[in-house]
C-alpha cells in the first residue's frame, strides 16, 4: 500500500480538544497500515512542545505555525473574493512542504482534515483524495447569519454562500467526502448534491475515560455542574453564557449550595466574567479534565448551535455522569434514551433540578449512558469504515475534470501567487 499524506488545520496532539481529538484517532488508526506524512498548523505554542507524541504514528512531520487572524485577513479575502476561513489558512510554507512530499514520497491518497486544507490539493490529483469535512461550516455559518445583524449579519451569509461553493467543488474532486454524524452527511448531500458522502461517527476512548480510575480531589460543598469545552468557541461561548444567565439562578434558589464549573482553556472575557457570578468557576484550561468529570453531580451541554457528535456529551457518558443536553447537543449522538434531552430554560433547569434530588437517578442515568458508549462508540468500531475506503481503487479520477480542479487552484497559494499578492 502506499502512503497517506495527511493535511491537518491544526496539529492533532494532544488531543484535547474536539477536532484534534478526532483527528488524532483518524491519524492513529490509518498509521496501523500506512505510513503517514503529517502536514499541519499549530496555533498554541504549548502544541508545540508536544510534537514527539505523534513520531510513534508518522513517517514525517511538517509543523506549521499559524499566526492569528487579523484585519488584513478579512480585507484580502474581499479582494480575493474568498471565504475568510480558507484565507486564514493560506501559507506558502505548507503549500512547498505539500508539493515536495507529493514529488518525494510514494503517496497513493491525500486525507484532508477540515475543507479549509483542500486548497492545498493538487490541481488535478492522481492519488485518492479523502476529504473529512467533519461539519458543515457553510451551514454553521447561514445559522449565526440568520441569528446575527447588520454588517456581521452580511459577512456571515458571505461566509455562507462562498464555503458552500468551495465544499461542493471539493467533494466533487474528492472519493469520499466524510462528515462526523448522519445528520451531517444528509445536509450535505441536500445541499450539495454531492455523491459518494459517508458519516464516520466519533468515538470515546472508555479506558481513558473510565469513572473507576483515581482523580484528583477537587473539593468544594454543594452539587457540582460541569460543562467542558474550548472557551473561545462561540457556540460554547453562548451555551454557557445561556445557561449562567438563564438556568442556574433558579438552580441556585433550590439548591444554594450548588456550583458551575466552566472547565476549557482560553476563556474570553465574556466567559471569564461569569466567574463574578455566585457559584460560577471559570478553570481556564486543566491539567486533566477527568478530576472535573468524576466531582460533577451532572453535566450540561446546552448549546443552541451544535454540529456532529459532541465530544463532551461523549466524555460525560463515559464518566457515567448523567448528562442534561439540549436537542442541538444530542443529535447525533445514539444514546438510547441515556441523555437527559431538553429545550428550553424551563426544562432544562426542571431536568437539572430533578436530578440533582434524586442522586440515584441521576446514578442510574449515568451507568446507563457509560454502558452505552461501550457498546457503540469505541474509536475501533466508528473507523472500521475507513478501511474499506483505503482500500477501494480511486475510481472516479477520470471523472474529476479539469473544471473543478482549475476552479481550486486560486486557493493554492503557491510562490507565484505570494509575489503578486
Amino acid at each position: 500500500m502506499g502512503d497517506i499524506l495527511f493535511l491537518a488545520h491544526r496539529m492533532p496532539f494532544p488531543p484535547d480538544r474536539g477536532d484534534k481529538i478526532r483527528a488524532y484517532h483518524l491519524l492513529r488508526h490509518l498509521a496501523r497500515d500506512h505510513r503517514i506524512h503529517l502536514v499541519a498548523f499549530a496555533d498554541d505554542p504549548e502544541d508545540l512542545q508536544h510534537q514527539d507524541g505523534l513520531a510513534a504514528h508518522t513517517a514525517t512531520r511538517t509543523i506549521v505555525w499559524r499566526k492569528a487572524p487579523t484585519v488584513w485577513t478579512g480585507a484580502r479575502a474581499l479582494l480575493q473574493r474568498r471565504p475568510v476561513s480558507l484565507v486564514a489558512f493560506a501559507d506558502p510554507a505548507v503549500r512547498r512542504a505539500v508539493n515536495a512530499l507529493l514529488e518525494a514520497q510514494p503517496i497513493d491518497t491525500i486525507f484532508l482534515f477540515s475543507s479549509q486544507m483542500a486548497q492545498y490539493l493538487p490541481p488535478a490529483p492522481k492519488q485518492r483524495v479523502i476529504m473529512d469535512f467533519v461539519d458543515m461550516d457553510s451551514a454553521k455559518f447561514a445559522a449565526y447569519a440568520k441569528g446575527g445583524r447588520g454588517a456581521m449579519a452580511w459577512v456571515h451569509k458571505r461566509e455562507a454562500s462562498l464555503l458552500l461553493a468551495h465544499e461542493r467543488r471539493v467533494a466533487g474532486l474528492s472519493d469520499a467526502s466524510l462528515f462526523v454524524s448522519d445528520a451531517e452527511a444528509t445536509l450535505f448531500r441536500e445541499r450539495t448534491n454531492a455523491p459518494r458522502v459517508h458519516a464516520i461517527e466519533n468515538g470515546i476512548d472508555t479506558v481513558f475515560y473510565d469513572p473507576a480510575g483515581r482523580f484528583e480531589p477537587l473539593g468544594g460543598e454543594g452539587p457540582l455542574l460541569v460543562f467542558t469545552g474550548q472557551m473561545d468557541y462561540r457556540p460554547n461561548i453562548e451555551a454557557i453564557r445561556w445557561f449562567a444567565e438563564k438556568v442556574f439562578p433558579r438552580v441556585r434558589r433550590a439548591h444554594p449550595d450548588a456550583r458551575l464549573a466552566v472547565v476549557g482553556r482560553a476563556p474570553t472575557p465574556a466567559v471569564q466574567a461569569l466567574a463574578e457570578r455566585p457559584g460560577v468557576l471559570v478553570t481556564g484550561s486543566v491539567p486533566d479534565v477527568r478530576d472535573w468529570l468524576a466531582a460533577a453531580a451532572l453535566v450540561v451541554a446546552p448549546l443552541q448551535l451544535a454540529r456532529g457528535i459532541q465530544n463532551k456529551v461523549l466524555e460525560g457518558m463515559a464518566m457515567a455522569r448523567a448528562v442534561v443536553a439540549s436537542p442541538a447537543a444530542a443529535e447525533g449522538v445514539d444514546h438510547a434514551g441515556t441523555l437527559c434531552v431538553a429545550e428550553g430554560a424551563d426544562a432544562f433547569g426542571g431536568a437539572v433540578l430533578r436530578l440533582l434530588d434524586d442522586p440515584d437517578t441521576a446514578a442510574a442515568l449515568g451507568a446507563a449512558a457509560r454502558a452505552r458508549v461501550i457498546a457503540r462508540y469505541s474509536w475501533d468500531a466508528r473507523l472500521a469504515p475507513l478501511d474499506a475506503l483505503l482500500e477501494a481503487p480511486a475510481g472516479h479520477l477520470h471523472q474529476r475534470g479539469g473544471a473543478d480542479a482549475d476552479r481550486l487552484v486560486p486557493g493554492r497559494y503557491d510562490a507565484d501567487h505570494e509575489r503578486r499578492r
